[in-house]
C-alpha cells in the first residue's frame, strides 16, 4: 500500500473512531454520576448528577424520582445538576437508575474512627522522638495510605499512590491557599527585616534602650509580656514581632528560648481572643451568627460576644499565670529544667569565652552605629501599618456614620470585616523597604550588603515554613477524613446535663484544636454544631429563655477558650510553630515546656471557672478566685532558679 494511502486510512480511523464509540454509548446509555474522591462511613456524602452530561428526556422535567439502592429519592432539578446526600455505612454496591439510564459502583467507605490516626500518629511521634519533620510526614503518609487502601485493589498501588498524594495533592493544596501563601510571605519578610535591622545595628540599639527597663531576668520577661499584650490586634503579628524583637534581650539576660517562646505564644492568641478590636472578631461573629440563625435568637452576634467575654477564663488566667511566673521568679516541670540548663550553658560559655552560635548571629561589626530607630521605625511600621491596613480593608462608611453605634463598636465592626492577610503583607513589605532605606540613606550598609542580609533573612525562615506547609497538609487530611466529626460524635453522643455542657465543650474544643492544629478551624466546626445543641438541651431540661441564654453565653466562651488551649498544646499548630520560629527555639522543646503550663491553666479554667459559672456563680467572683489559685500554684509548686 502506498505511504500516502496508509496515512489517509489512519486519518479516517482516528476521525471516525470517537464517533463509533459515541454511537455505541448511545445504544446503551450510562448515567453520569459524580461521587467524592474520599467517602467516609457515617458521614453524609454528596452525590451529584450533572445535567450537561445526561441529555435524556427527564432533564426537561421539574423533578424526578431517583432509584438509589431500591430507595426512592425525590431529586429536584437545579440549574446545572441534581444533588442529594446519602450516608454509607459499610461496603455496598450503590446503584442509580433514572428511566433508561443507570449507574452502578461498589463503594467501600473509610470507617470514621480511622480519621483520628493521622494527627494522633504525628503528635505522638513529635512528642516522643522530638523530631517534627518526620512526625508530620509519617502522619501525612498514614492518612493518605488509609485513604488509598480503601480505593485501590492492590496494597502496592495504594502504597505508591499514598506517597505521591502527599506532594501532588496535599502539599500543593496547602500552598494553593492564598491565606497560607500570605503567612509564608509575611514570615519571610519579617525574617528579612529582622536580619537587616540586626546587621545595620538597629536591633542592638533597641537592646541598649530596652536594657534600661530590662536589666534583669524578671524585668526582661515582664517587658516581653507587656509587649505581647500591647500588640493585641493580631496573633501572627504579635508572635513574630515580639519574639524577634525580644530574643536578643532575653539572650543577654540569660532567659531560656523555651521561656521566651512560651511568653510569646501565650500572650498572642489569648489577648487577641479577648480584645474587642482584633482580627478574630469578624470570623467569630460570623460563626456566632450562623448558629443564631438556626435557633432564631434576636440578639446580635456582637452583643453575644460582649456577654461571653467575662467567662473566657482560659485567656484571662493564662495572661495572669505568666505574670505570676515572672514576678515570683519561679517555674516548675520541664520549663524549670530548661531554665536551669540555659543558665548552666551560658555560664560555661562565659567561662570558656565561646559564645553560642545564636549569639554569634546577632553580633555586628564594631564600626556600625547602634541607633535604635533603625529598628524601631520598621517595627513601628509593622505594628501600626497592620492596624491601618485592617481599618483600610474593612472600612464601611455605613457603619462609621451610624450614630447609634459607639466608637469602639464601629472600630470592632470595621476590623472584624477586614482582610488581615493583606494588612500583614502591606505592613511587612513597607517595613522591609523602610529598613533598606535607613541602611542605605545613612551609608551603614551598601546595596549588595543590604540585599545579602535580606536573602539571609529569607533563609532563616525556611525550616519553619517547611513545618508550616506540612502542618497545613496534615490539617487538610484531617478535614477530608472528618476527624473533628469523629471527636465530636464520640464526646457529645451521651445525654449530658446543661450545666456540664460548657466544660465538656471546652474539653472537646481543646481536643479538636490539638488534633487539627487550628483554633479557627475548631471554631468553624463547633459554633454551628454546639450552640444550637446547647439551646435545645437547655430547653429540653426545662430551662426558660433567660437561663438558657446564660448557658449559651458560657458555651460561646468555652468553644473559643478551648480552641486556644488546644492550639497552645498542639505541635502541629501554626501559631505554636511561629512562636518557636520567632524565638529561635527548638519546636518540640517549646511544646514540651509549654504543655504542663497550658494544662494547669486549663484545669483551673474548668474547675474554678466554667463549672461554677454554669451554676450561676458570678465572673466577678470566679476570676479573682482563679487568680488566687494560680498564685498559690506558682508559689508552692514553683521553684526559683539558681542565681
Amino acid at each position: 500500500m502506498p505511504k500516502n494511502h496508509f496515512s489517509s486510512l489512519l486519518f479516517i480511523v482516528f476521525i471516525f473512531l470517537p464517533l463509533i464509540s459515541f454511537s455505541s454509548n448511545n445504544s446503551n446509555p450510562t448515567l453520569q454520576v459524580v461521587l467524592p474522591k474520599i467517602i467516609i462511613a457515617d458521614i453524609p456524602t454528596s452525590i451529584v448528577i450533572p445535567i450537561e452530561g445526561n441529555t435524556a428526556d427527564f432533564i426537561e422535567q421539574d423533578s424526578i424520582w431517583l432509584d438509589v439502592n431500591n430507595m426512592q429519592v425525590l431529586a429536584v432539578k437545579g440549574n446545572k445538576q441534581f444533588e442529594f446526600e446519602y450516608i454509607f455505612k459499610t461496603k455496598e454496591n450503590v446503584a442509580f437508575k433514572i428511566e433508561n439510564r443507570s449507574f452502578s459502583k461498589v463503594i467501600n467507605p473509610i470507617p470514621l474512627w480511622l480519621s483520628i490516626l493521622p494527627p494522633l500518629i504525628a503528635i505522638l511521634m513529635a512528642l516522643f522522638f522530638k523530631e517534627v519533620f518526620s512526625a508530620l510526614f509519617i502522619g501525612l503518609f498514614s492518612g493518605t495510605l488509609i485513604i488509598f487502601s480503601y480505593q485501590e485493589a492492590s496494597i502496592f498501588s495504594a502504597f505508591f499512590k499514598a506517597i505521591f498524594a502527599i506532594s501532588d495533592t496535599y502539599i500543593l493544596q496547602s500552598l494553593a491557599d492564598s491565606g497560607h501563601i500570605s503567612i509564608i510571605l509575611f514570615s519571610m519578610l519579617i525574617g528579612a527585616m529582622v536580619n537587616l535591622i540586626t546587621k545595620n545595628g538597629g536591633m542592638q540599639g533597641v537592646v541598649n534602650k530596652l536594657s534600661k527597663f530590662a536589666n534583669s531576668r524578671r524585668s526582661g520577661q515582664f517587658v516581653t509580656w507587656f509587649l505581647g499584650i500591647l500588640i493585641f490586634f493580631d496573633d501572627y503579628a504579635n508572635t513574630l514581632v515580639v519574639g524577634n524583637t525580644m530574643r536578643p534581650v532575653t539572650d543577654r539576660l540569660k532567659v531560656s528560648r523555651e521561656k521566651l517562646a512560651y511568653i510569646v505564644d501565650s500572650t498572642a492568641a489569648p489577648v487577641a481572643s479577648i480584645a474587642m478590636i482584633t482580627t478574630w472578631i469578624g470570623i467569630e461573629l460570623s460563626y456566632i451568627q450562623s448558629a443564631t440563625v438556626q435557633i432564631n435568637i434576636d440578639e446580635s452576634p456582637y452583643s453575644i460576644f460582649l456577654h461571653s467575654l467575662p467567662t473566657r477564663f482560659y485567656p484571662f488566667f493564662t495572661l495572669f499565670f505568666i505574670l505570676m511566673l515572672i514576678l515570683l521568679k519561679k517555674d516548675f516541670g520541664p520549663m524549670l529544667k530548661a531554665e536551669k540548663k540555659c543558665r548552666q550553658q551560658l555560664k560555661i560559655e562565659e567561662e570558656t569565652n565561646k559564645p553560642s552560635a545564636e549569639l554569634q548571629d546577632i553580633e555586628i561589626d564594631k564600626s556600625i552605629p547602634t541607633r535604635w530607630y533603625n529598628a524601631g521605625i520598621p517595627v513601628f511600621i509593622v505594628i501600626f501599618g497592620t492596624f491601618a491596613g485592617l481599618v483600610y480593608t474593612g472600612w464601611d462608611t455605613t457603619i462609621w456614620n451610624d450614630s447609634n453605634l459607639a466608637f469602639s463598636k464601629k472600630l470592632s465592626h470595621i476590623i472584624g470585616a477586614s482582610d488581615s492577610y493583606l494588612a500583614l503583607l502591606w505592613s511587612s513589605l513597607s517595613a522591609v523597604l523602610a529598613a533598606v532605606a535607613l541602611s542605605l540613606g545613612q551609608r551603614i550598609l551598601t546595596l549588595s550588603k543590604a540585599v545579602e542580609a535580606l536573602v539571609s533573612g529569607f533563609k532563616t525562615m525556611l525550616t519553619a515554613i517547611l513545618i508550616l506547609v506540612l502542618a497545613w497538609a496534615l490539617a487538610d487530611i484531617t478535614k477530608d477524613m472528618h476527624t473533628a466529626d469523629f471527636i465530636s460524635n464520640t464526646l457529645i453522643a451521651t445525654n449530658v446535663s446543661p450545666y456540664l455542657l460548657p466544660s465538656l465543650t471546652f474539653i472537646l474544643s481543646a481536643l479538636i484544636a490539638f488534633s487539627t492544629g487550628s483554633s479557627w478551624g475548631t471554631m468553624a466546626i463547633l459554633y454551628p454544631l454546639i450552640l444550637p445543641a446547647s439551646w435545645a438541651l437547655c430547653h429540653s431540661a426545662g430551662m426558660n429563655n433567660l437561663e438558657s441564654m446564660d448557658i449559651f453565653y458560657i458555651t460561646v466562651s468555652a468553644i473559643l477558650a478551648g480552641s486556644v488551649l488546644g492550639d497552645h498544646c498542639s505541635p502541629i499548630s501554626d501559631t505554636t510553630i511561629l512562636s518557636s520560629l520567632a524565638s529561635s527555639c527548638n519546636h518540640i522543646e517549646h511544646v514540651r515546656t509549654q504543655l504542663p503550663y497550658a494544662l494547669t491553666v486549663g484545669s483551673i479554667a474548668i474547675f474554678a471557672g466554667l463549672l461554677p459559672a454554669a451554676y450561676g456563680v458570678s465572673s466577678w467572683i470566679l476570676i479573682p478566685l482563679g487568680f488566687i489559685l494560680l498564685f498559690l500554684i506558682v508559689k508552692f509548686f514553683g521553684k526559683k532558679h539558681e542565681e
